[in-house]
């Protein structure tokens, strides 16, 4: 490497960390919808329809970051809410937003509170294509109520069965001369499930974690 290539190098080093390869992976943005009511605040949720990915589950709304579309992060969460349910962005007010997410499926995801300007009578028009039922439950209810905690476990492997139950390698362990242990599959991450039982509907997955990530900004020993 010689000077020159060295002064590339560096300008086109990122002027901040991001994310590395996050082209491979599925960007996705997230309104956490807060609505005022009576003074105290409540989350809005929509329940997908049954025709869709996830069909039936809990969830914001939200989707695909399309760079198209979508100058930032915040546009693809305001535009999939307004395509969802109807809500126009001007009448969202988003006062800041969490961490990014990344879940060992391989989904980046940005989310952002925002505050609905709204009357839900009259402002809320959901598109049935989408989402079945939308509703709200006071945030208190989860300041009083943490989510009960489960566990999977996430593995690597080098190979994969197909249909015909035939083992096919995705990594030739043997033949690229590597460590043999890496033939077996490799130790295994364990992942955190979080699940609320509210008795209008069950909350879970990253719904879920996203009011736990939530709730300790209020509250640090939420899940203590």
């Amino acid at each position: 490497m010689n000077k020159d290539t060295l002064n590339q190098l560096i300008k086109n080093l990122p002027p901040r960390p991001g994310i590395m390869g996050r082209e491979k992976f599925f960007n996705a943005a997230v309104l956490i919808p807060l609505l005022q009511k009576n003074d105290e605040y409540f989350f809005l949720f929509e329940k997908r329809a049954k025709n869709i990915r996830q069909g039936g589950e809990i969830s914001f709304p939200g989707g695909k970051f399309e760079p198209f579309q979508d100058k930032f992060c915040v546009n693809a969460a305001l535009r999939e809410t307004e395509e969802e349910i109807g809500i126009p962005r001007e009448k969202i007010e988003v006062i800041g937003r969490l961490d990014t997410f990344i879940s060992p499926r391989g989904i980046i995801i940005e989310s952002f509170i925002g505050i609905l300007n709204i009357d839900m009578e009259k402002d809320l028009n959901p598109d049935k294509n989408e989402v079945e039922e939308i509703f709200i439950i006071p945030v208190s209810w989860f300041e009083k109520h943490p989510p009960e905690q489960y566990g999977v476990k996430v593995e690597m492997k080098p190979y994969f069965i197909n249909k015909d139950g035939v083992k096919v390698s995705t990594l030739p362990v043997e033949e690229l001369g590597l460590p043999p242990q890496y033939q077996n599959p490799w130790p295994s991450l364990d992942y955190e499930v979080f699940v609320f039982k509210n008795p209008v509907a069950l909350i879970w997955g990253i719904t879920a974690r996203l009011i736990v990530e939530l709730m300790l900004k209020i509250n640090p020993n939420y899940l203590s």
